[in-house]
This record gives structure tokens, sequence and C-alpha cells, in this order.
């Protein structure tokens, strides 16, 4: 008896310490997929130096670990690779148009990608790069807009710093504010995070106009075929509102969650989210889920005949005709974009991408996205109370600590990313303001605090 509880113990604490070893190892993954994504794309879509990305972005609140990873940038090569004391070893490639994938058992290849025309020196944006900052529209509070502008790049509190990179104001289709940290510049291409969601959204809808989605259309994926599996009801409208009812957990707090372990570790992203089981039904409850947005991207590859095809559609359908020229829209390795967060872009480019929401799909005169799509997307989700969502895009912002509703315009609607990335789009002042940072964990940043001042600055527009 003595003897087989010995072993009872033994095999226990042996279990233990595996499960204990597979999770370290895991993390290690996880740390090292991050270190390598983020410094690739820093380095070679942004154009920052190493050691400056090292210091400000991969370090931090809850970054404290990545210290101890070591992180090696082959600019010949064009990749960097991360590892934990030389373990859980993963690699980034910078590919030109595409940006950063991490190399798993090898990475699909990509097109080339036919060179946009170069923009008109003497046209103003958007339809070329040139801003003319002096020029007051009748209306707009100069003075607020600039004292409000000056504040955004403020650090009244330096123990919880704002970090603001970039602002952008557009009013009336012009830029009538732009300001950028030490740094950073009009051209410099930056992070989205979970602002890509909206682009994709404009993808789907592209897609949707030329007749080859449906938005209530089921029987997405051939994972879901299966007799009896009822994932087969899960419609484009409910991956769109998020509520497909996936089991999909979007937390960052565990180091091994899906959402980190998806964009970090695993090779194809849209496979592992599909993968998941069936929670809730379709349509019956709201969970924000970057799985959903990455399964979105997958859903629109598999309507092109080749993955040439699909890897074009981005810069021929959206951002070519957007004038976007620095936008990319990295993969994963199997060639699906990450539809969820890793588009790079200016800030007067995702910009660009507001106007396009601003003014209903049409862009300079041309209806880009389908009729009614902008009105479809801000239709609220059913299945979330508040009516905060809508398809692939914020409809209201969280409440804010001392004020209660945040004190923005009703009809405002926003692209938000983590570290504070925001595309804020106010048709009632015919305004787009884009604001990017990295405002980490306990940063002293709100949306709707920081932001109202410039809104407060423009005057209401006649409807």
């Amino acid at each position: 008896m003595l003897k087989n509880l010995l072993w009872l113990v033994a095999a226990t604490a042996f279990a233990a310490v595996v499960a204990a070893g597979l999770r370290a190892y895991g993390t290690g993954l996880v740390g090292s997929g991050y270190s390598a994504a983020i410094l690739c794309g820093a380095v070679f879509v942004s154009g920052r130096e190493p050691a400056t990305v090292e210091a400000e972005d991969l370090s931090g609140p809850g970054l404290e670990l990545l210290r101890y990873f070591h992180k090696r940038v082959e600019r010949a090569e064009k990749r960097v690779t991360a590892s934990f004391f030389g373990l859980a070893s993963q690699t980034a490639i910078y590919r030109d148009g595409f940006g950063c994938t991490r190399d798993g058992d090898g990475i699909a290849p990509v097109p080339t990608l036919s060179p946009l025309p170069a923009p008109d020196p003497e046209a103003l944006w958007p339809d070329g790069e040139r801003v003319d900052l002096t020029a007051t529209e009748e209306g707009i509070d100069r003075p607020t807009l600039d004292a409000a502008v000056a504040a955004v790049f403020a650090e009244p509190d330096p123990a919880h710093p704002r970090n603001t990179r970039a602002i952008v104001v557009v009013h009336g289709r012009r830029i009538v504010a732009e300001r950028y940290a030490a740094g950073f510049d009009k051209d410099m291409k930056l992070i989205a995070w979970s602002m890509t969601k909206g682009a994709m959204n404009a993808l789907i809808g592209l897609r949707v106009k030329d007749g080859q989605l449906v938005v209530a259309g089921q029987a997405l994926l051939p994972e879901w075929w299966g007799e009896g599996d009822p994932r087969r009801a899960i419609s484009l409208d409910d991956l769109l509102h998020m509520s497909s009812g996936l089991a999909f957990d979007e937390s960052y707090d565990d180091p091994l969650g899906d959402v980190t372990e998806m964009l970090f570790v695993k090779n194809d992203m849209a496979q592992f989210a599909a993968s998941k089981p069936l929670r809730h039904p379709p349509g019956s409850y709201w969970s924000y889920s970057s799985g959903t947005s990455v399964l979105l991207a997958r859903i629109l590859r598999d309507t092109f005949p080749t993955a040439a095809d699909y890897l074009r559609y981005p810069r021929e359908r959206l951002f070519g005709p957007l004038g976007m020229r620095s936008a990319v829209l990295e993969t994963d390795a199997t060639g699906t974009f990450v539809g969820s967060s890793l588009l790079y872009a200016s800030a007067r480019d995702y910009a660009r991408l507001g106007l396009l929401f601003l003014y209903d799909g049409v862009w300079q005169g041309e209806r880009l996205l389908p009729e009614d799509w902008v009105a479809y997307t801000l239709t609220p989700t059913k299945s979330l109370s508040d009516g905060s969502y809508g398809a692939q895009m914020w409809l209201k912002l969280p409440e804010s600590d001392g004020l209660g509703e945040p004190p923005m315009p009703d009809d405002a609607f926003y692209f938000l990313g983590h570290d504070e990335q925001i595309i804020a789009i106010v048709p009632s002042r015919d305004l787009v303001i884009v604001r990017l940072g990295h405002t980490q964990a306990g940063g002293d940043w709100d949306n709707a605090r920081d932001l109202a001042p410039i809104v407060a600055a423009f005057p209401l527009q006649a409807r």
C-alpha cells in the first residue's frame, strides 16, 4: 500500500513538473514570437532603430520578461530571431509589400506588388500629400484646436506616460492639424493593432460588392461542414458583429491565452481559430475576438481562384484607390492576412481610411463600398445590450473615470487598437481624428477625455 502511494506521489510530482515545463516553454514561444514579430515590423516596416524599439516597445508594464529574450537583427537577410536563453526560438522575415511573417515550417510565397503611382506634388491631401495648415476654415476655433493638439503630446504625469506618437486631424477632407513626436514623421508606417479590423470590414464589403460574399451566408469554412456540426450555422454577419459563439479567449492576462498563442505561435492562425468549438448559439452572444477577424481574412481568401489574386486584392481595391501608399497588411505563414492586428500605415493613410467611412464608402465621387455598407457597419450588435459595437467597428467609447458617459458626439464611431490607437470619425463635425501612440497599461490617456477638446474646436455641420 505504501509503495503504491509513493508511486502515486512520484507520478503526480512528475506530471506537475512536466506541465510546468510545457507551460514555461509555451510562454517562451509567445515571448520569442512577439519579440521577433514586433522588432521585425518596427525595424523593416517602420524604419526604426533596434535599440530604440527594445527600449520603447519591448519593455514596460506586462513586458518585463522580454528583457531576458535574446534578439538578433540581421539587416542583410531582413529577419529577426528571438529566443529565451537559446530556447523557444522564433524568426520573423520581412518581405517587400507584406511586412514581416513568422517563419514556422516555411512561409507561403507572395507575389510582387506593382508600385502605386506617385502622388501629385501640387495636389492637396488626400488627393496628393501637400498640406496647408495656414488655411483656416470658417467656424474652426484655431486657438482651441492648437491647444488641444498640444495637450495630446503633453506628459502631465511622467510616471504614467501617454507616449503619443502622431496625431492627424481632418476636416472638410483637408488636414487642418498634424503633429509627430520626436523620431516619428508623416511617412512612418506604424502598427494599427486592432484598428486592422476596420480595414478588414472594408475588404469584406468590397467582396460583397463583387458578389462573392453574402452577409447572411452560412457554412463558411470546410472545417465546419461535418454532418451535425453546429458551426455550419455561423453566418458572415455573426462574424462581422463578433457574435459567432465560438469559444475564443481574448484575454491578455494569460500569456498562453488564445489570442497570444494565435498571433505569436501558430503558423496557420485561421485554422487555430476555426478549430474552436461552439460555446453559444450563433448570433446569441457577443464576445470580442481577434480570432473572428482572422477567420474573416480566411473566408475572404477562399473567394479567390489563386493565392496571388487574394494577396494583391487589398492593394488593388482598397489601398490603391485611397492613395494609401504606405499600407502594409501582414500575413501568417500560410499566406492568410492577419486581419485582426497587423496592418501598418502612416497616420495620414489611416486618416484616408477613416474618410472612406465618413463619406459613406464613396471616394472622389466613386462608390467603393456597397450601398448602405457603412449603415450596416454602424448597426449595433443585437446580442450586446449597450449598443457599443457594430460590424468590426466600435460605436461607443468605454465610460471614462470621472466623466461618466464619454463626452463625444453620439454619432461618432471608432477604429480602436491596442496601446490606444484610434481613428475617431465624427460625421456631425465632418471630422476624422487619428491618434497613434504606445500608451501601456496605466498610461495617462483617455480617448474620450483627450480627444473631446479637439472635437469641440469644430462647428456642427448642417444636416
